[in-house]
């Protein structure tokens, strides 16, 4: 019966709420009226009263409208806090000061002054005190009518106790205790929850039956937010986080928003603040392109160059849909904050060199941010020769292209998979270094310069959001070595730094930026489990829930990746950002390079692509034959051919 009440209070409509309240108040107000003569003649039916009936009808009329001018009547009960207390504390004065005027101009010297102050006083006790009991009937009905989860905030702060306000209206959590690492408020109660030390966690797991941990540390840096997750990994408890004070600021996230921790926030470092010069330097009021507009690192840049405020920004990309939706959020965001911006999406593909030099020539291109790119190291390796076409062809003729229409700065994306590559992909990637190396020496017209940096979390094929896949099915979650080990920076920090380091570009230079240190896959998918609230299942912890597989490295992985060629770096004035001093080949050289690669591609001879990479690519050594699918389809139909018909071969796979 009590659920029936409770969901027919709830689905009530708004107007009917409040006159149920109006209702209520004006019976409070007349048992308000009686109560302050009663108290004040020590009398139940005393004359004066008696002889001031009137009072019992007009004060109610008169103070209902002044209860509903304050807001008394906009709040919700359920989720009632402190400026409930101040409507109520003003609505009753303003009651109270129309008993007074009342009284005053009507000259009635019957009624006792101090009945005034003990109208006062009994009003705010009865107007105010039914709302926190009925606030509070309604939090524990919603609480006995439903199965809640225990839940445990972290931080005792302003966020958290709002926090678990809004937790405590709802059906699916129930906050039990606060955690705080301020030693005055151990033993203390926050709106009736008991704050502990965070060492008293593992009690609270066992007897409140806590799986579940609210970081409620918005303003904490990631050092700090990195910090408070060690210490509560040894527990089986799935940890999320609130929004970061920013995203509160500005309006877009609600304190009361749950999110999964991010993994960001455990393996980078806090940002170093970026420089608004450096950032608007090559964007400000200018026409910049993005080739690969749609990819993560991309999509990413697109956002921030929008912030900067271009002339024009021309999106160029060849997938549809990832054009499409990259476009659909810009012009949303532009629209929401008045930019005149003019958005531009072209379809097409960095290999085709009249297309890239149109789009740059009609437009007057001034600055170009080159993200186009094949970079899934096991595809590419199957796929070796179109890797080659996109990685080195698409980057020769938009440096080309950039050339011949006058752009300002060129700005390639690169890879730490570029330096002493074991695949396809890295070679490609360095090779097309040393393209933009050999063609800065000689143009004045366009300053060429490349950014290498690491993986990128939670990047499209990145194992961030493979995992948290994987954890969600249950397991297993696949590493490919129990050594390896990777860079990682986040997606909107390196956008970031590719921008400042374009605008410090000089020409020719390769930028390297500060990865920190590496990070054992094996070590983050263990985190990973730790924090969704399962434990890892091995042979140490034979009743965990997910295991850990090791699948062996991938066609052309390496157990550790590298940033720099060699040693002879310099730094930057900026602190992340590194200038590496690497050897580059004369334009006649590479271009016998190339030629030979364009003439293996047109024949598609994967064999003679591999070998020029080989010979030219520094480090890079191919093992076993080549992985291309079709190469080796047309090697095995080969060899088919040359078993019926000898001869016949020949003439048919090139």
């Amino acid at each position: 019966m009590l659920e029936q009440l409770l969901r027919r209070l709830l689905h009530l409509s708004r107007p009917c709420k409040c006159g149920l309240m109006m209702a209520a108040d004006a019976l409070l107000l007349v048992l308000v009226v009686w109560g302050a003569f009663s108290l004040r003649m020590s009398d139940p039916l005393a004359q004066r009263m008696v002889d001031h009936w009137w009072l019992l009808v007009v004060l109610p009329l008169v103070s209902l409208p002044l209860f509903y001018a304050v807001g008394l009547y906009r709040i919700v009960l359920r989720y009632m806090g402190p400026q409930a207390v101040l409507a109520v504390f003003y609505g009753v004065t303003l009651s109270t000061l129309a008993f007074i005027a009342i009284v005053a101009i009507g000259r009635f010297d019957g009624v006792p002054r101090t009945t005034i102050i003990i109208y006062w006083l009994l009003g705010l006790l009865m107007i105010g005190g039914t709302r926190i009991a009925a606030r509070a009937w309604f939090q524990s009905a919603i609480k006995h009518s439903a199965v809640r989860e225990p839940v445990a905030i972290y931080g005792a702060g302003a966020a958290g106790i709002q926090l678990a306000t809004s937790l405590l209206a709802t059906r699916e959590h129930e906050p039990v205790a606060f955690l705080d690492d301020d030693v005055t408020l151990h033993g203390g109660k926050l709106n009736g929850i008991p704050v502990f030390s965070p060492k008293k966690l593992g009690r609270l797991v066992k007897r409140d039956g806590v799986k579940q941990v609210l970081l409620a540390i918005p303003s904490a840096s990631r050092a700090r937010r990195r910090e408070i997750v060690q210490k509560l990994e040894p527990y089986q408890v799935h940890i999320q986080t609130i929004p970061g004070l920013a995203d509160i600021v500005s309006g877009s996230a609600r304190v009361q928003d749950i999110r999964e921790v991010e993994i960001d926030d455990l393996l980078g470092r806090d940002s170093i603040a970026p420089e608004d010069s450096l950032l608007d330097h090559c964007i400000a009021d200018r026409v910049v392109m993005v080739t690969g507009a749609g990819g993560s690192i991309g999509s990413e840049l697109c956002r921030q160059i929008l912030a900067r405020r271009p002339r024009t920004l021309i999106l160029f990309d060849q997938s549809e849909f990832a054009l499409y939706r990259i476009e659909y959020e810009l012009r949303a965001v532009a629209q929401a904050e008045g930019q005149g911006t003019q958005i531009v999406s072209l379809l097409g593909s960095v290999t085709h060199q009249r297309r890239v030099l149109r789009t740059m020539a009609s437009y007057r291109v001034e600055t170009v941010y080159h993200a186009a790119a094949y970079k899934h190291v096991p595809i590419v390796e199957e796929n070796a020769l179109e890797g080659i076409q996109n990685n080195i062809f698409g980057t020769l003729r938009c440096a080309k292209a950039a050339h011949e229409a006058r752009v300002k700065w060129f700005i390639f994306v690169s890879t730490d998979k570029a330096v002493r590559p074991t695949n396809v992909m890295g070679a490609s990637k360095r090779f097309a270094e040393m393209v933009l190396q050999s063609l800065a020496a000689g143009s004045s017209k366009t300053c060429f310069a490349m950014v290498r940096f690491g993986n990128v979390l939670d990047s499209s094929g990145s194992v961030v959001p493979l995992f948290r896949q994987q954890i969600r099915s249950g397991g297993p979650v696949t590493v490919t070595h129990q050594e390896v080990t990777r860079f990682f920076m986040t997606i909107p920090e390196a956008a970031s730094l590719v921008i400042q380091a374009g605008s410090m570009a000089e020409g020719g230079d390769v930028f390297v930026l500060d990865m920190g240190e590496p990070v054992r896959i094996m070590e983050l998918a263990r985190r990973m489990i730790h924090l969704s609230g399962y434990e890892v299942l091995d042979n140490d912890n034979p009743d965990g829930d997910i295991q850990i597989a090791c699948t062996g490295l991938r066609a052309g992985e390496k157990l550790h990746e590298e940033l720099l060629l060699g040693e002879n770096v310099s730094g930057t004035k900026h602190p992340m950002i590194l200038r590496a001093n690497e050897q580059a080949l004369d334009w006649g050289e590479l271009s016998q390079w190339l030629k030979r690669l364009d003439d293996a591609c047109h024949t598609y001879d994967c064999a003679l692509a591999r070998g020029v990479l080989c010979e030219s690519v520094q480090g890079y050594q191919a093992e076993g034959q080549p992985r291309d699918l079709l190469w080796r389809m047309d090697d095995l139909r080969d060899s088919r051919l040359a078993q019926i018909a000898p001869g016949k071969a020949e003439t048919s796979a090139h």
